[in-house]
Parts: structure tokens; sequence; C-alpha cells
């Protein structure tokens, strides 16, 4: 059986072979607890001192503002609440296509005296500017946008929305995790714009799951979420994950390495495949606003699109479906909602994001593939 062809690299990305390499010996031989005294333990903790060494240049951060932890989530956590319980209840304001991993410690803060303000985006998924500007006014603590949507694609103007924060005080927080492989992420302008804390995830980038990273300007003041032997500064006490760590910094490193050539060969296929969308005529979301090279966010009229995943799948193509949805109760996409598309548009939304190991001849596959498989489908709703 051949394996299907993977279009959904906006969940995950293969392992790179020179990550595996430099992770396996942290999996066999080199199995020291960084804490430790001994030889085995400075070897291990040379190996995330240098790991944290890449993951600072590929963004060009310093070492020390790399906090690891286990997942973008995490991270994300450790900032909202960490930030959170450092300061006084005050205004918490997150764009309303934030992931889950932000709009849900949000929702939590709320029910702890936060206020919490989702900021308003435009019909292509960019944070509005009038409504933006409102809240500024209003003084918030706390500010989460991201930079890459993980459905759309669509890209924030994080510079901008920093610095016109910036009168307000309040620290601003970017969720990076899907930028990092795609775009070259600088957090040093981030930080002189206004910027104080980004997350960043191994997993999406070649790198194994199970590492990331909240880079963070040491002026911010957070509370730890987990408590124990004081490890990453303090911020994030637990045993480090050594293998996954440091398969995170030879990815980091890759990544910066070849984004821009990656980003150029992405580009292409993606306006490949959206050439082949448009003429199936599929709606194909934001495109008329700067989004990631690899991804594609579409939908045809009166399908569903956890349907069309499955036939696909079973084609031999793997994409993703825009709905969180369970057999009882499917709901649409709340970032295509937040964009104002109408339910049942949303409820067929799939998306395709392409890595470094996808082909033009797979592109031309998928829409052949994708062409039989809708047009059955519309057979199908035209019998009903």
């Amino acid at each position: 059986m051949l394996r299907p062809v993977y279009l959904d690299h906006n969940a995950t990305t293969p392992l790179e072979p020179a990550v595996l390499a430099a992770m396996l010996p942290w999996l066999e031989s080199q199995f020291g607890n960084a804490s430790s005294r001994h030889e085995y333990g400075r070897r291990a903790r040379q190996a995330i001192d240098e790991a944290r060494q890449q993951v600072a240049t590929a963004v060009n951060a310093h070492p020390t503002e790399v906090v690891f932890t286990s997942g973008g989530s995490e991270a994300n956590n450790l900032f909202l609440k960490g930030a959170a319980a450092s300061l006084q209840p005050g205004m918490l304001a997150v764009s309303a296509i934030e992931h889950p991993c932000v709009l849900k410690p949000a929702a939590q803060l709320a029910r702890q005296g936060w206020l919490v303000r989702n900021l308003a985006v435009d019909c292509a998924g960019r944070v509005k500017i009038e409504d933006y500007a409102e809240v500024l006014l209003e003084k918030p603590k706390l500010l989460s946008v991201m930079l890459a949507n993980n459905e759309t694609g669509v890209l924030q103007d994080i510079a901008a929305l920093a610095g016109a924060a910036r009168a307000s005080g309040a620290w601003f927080h970017t969720d990076a995790v899907q930028a990092l492989g795609k775009l070259a992420i600088d957090f040093r302008a981030f930080n002189a714009a206004g910027v104080h804390a980004m997350t960043l995830s191994a997993h999406k980038a070649g790198g194994p799951k199970g590492a990331a990273a909240l880079v963070l300007d040491k002026r911010v003041e957070l509370q730890p979420q987990i408590a124990g032997g004081g490890h990453e500064r303090g911020l994030r006490s637990g045993t480090e994950n050594v293998p996954a760590i440091v398969g995170f910094g030879v990815a980091a490193e890759l990544a910066a390495v070849r984004v821009a050539e990656l980003s150029t060969r992405m580009r292409a296929m993606q306006a490949k495949l959206e050439v082949g969308l448009a003429g199936l005529g599929a709606r194909i979301f934001a495109t008329d606003v700067v989004r990631l090279p690899n991804t594609s966010y579409f939908a045809f009229p009166n399908i569903d699109g956890e349907t069309l995943v499955g036939k696909l799948d079973r084609e031999g193509f793997a994409v993703a479906s825009g709905a969180a949805c369970s057999s009882a109760n499917p709901e649409p996409s709340h970032v295509l909602r937040a964009m104002g598309v109408a339910p049942e548009v949303a409820r067929g939304a799939v998306r395709v994001s392409l890595g470094i190991g996808n082909t033009e001849a797979e592109i031309e596959q998928f829409i052949n593939a994708l062409q039989v498989t809708v047009g059955r489908l519309q057979g199908l709703t035209a019998l009903h």
C-alpha cells in the first residue's frame, strides 16, 4: 500500500533526517540528567545550551531569552497565565482567530477577574485597526495576536500592532508557531517594535514533538506555572527533555538556513494549487492578503469538509478539515466565523499545507483526485 501524499504540514511535519541523527545519541548512550554534576549531566547541560543558542540564532534572539517548554500550548499558557499572575487583574485582549491554546487560557483568566476582549478581524482575517485602536484606549495589560494563522495562513503586521500598543504599557505576545521555517523571523526587530514574548514549536519545522520555546524579553515578570526544581531560569521546572531539545536546536538551525529557498518553492506550488482549485469552483479564503507561502484554505458549495477530507484520505491524500467536529455536534471553524463566513460555507472548509517534501507533480495528482471526488459528492448532493 502506498503512503498517502502528506499535505498537512501545519498540523505537524516529518522529522528531518539530520534532526533524528542528532537526537539518537541522547536516546541511547547519552542519557544523563542535565541537573547532575557528573560527566553525564554536564554533557546533557552542554547539549541544551547549544540547542538554546541554535534556537536563539534562528530567530535573532539572545540565548538567555529562550525558555524551553513541552509545546506551543504550554508556552502560550506560560505567558498568559504567568504574566497575569504577576499583575493585578485588568484587560487581556486577544484576536478572535487565535489558537485554542490562547483562547482557552484567556477564558480561564476571565473567570479569575480579568476582562477579556476578543479583537475583531476583517473578512480577510486581519485584526481590524479601528477595533484595535478602541481597545488600546482602554489600556489593556496583556495582548496576544498570532503572527500566522494556522488555518488560513494569514499574516498579521505584528510590528505595527505592537508599536501601536506601546503607549498603553501592555505586555505584547505573539504566537509564531506556524511561521518558523516558512518565514524569516527576527525577534530582535519585533522586540524593538514592542513585542515582549513569542512562541515557537519544533514539530512545525522538521523537529520533534515535545519541544517548544517561549522567547521572552527578560524585563517581563512571569509567575511559573510548573513549580519544582527551578529549571529554565525558574520559569519552567521539570527535568529537561534533552533529545527533543537537541532536535529542536538542529531543526531551528536548518529552518533558518533554507527558509528563503523553501518559501519561494512553496509559493510556486501554492499558486499552482490555487489555480487548480479555482478551476474546480472552490472558494479560496483570504487570497487578497499576505499569507504563509504553504497554506491554502478552501471550500466547495454544499460539500462537507469532514466528508471531503475522508474521501481524499481514501484516495491517498492527507489534508485537514477546518471544523472542530464531533459526530454529535459539528462546529464550523471559529476562524472563519470571525471572518464573517457563513456557517454552511465554513463547514466545508479544507486546508492544504505544503512542506519541504512536496512536489508540483503531487499538486497535479491532488487536483485530479479532487476533481473526481468533488464531482462524485456533488452528484450525490444533486440526488437529494
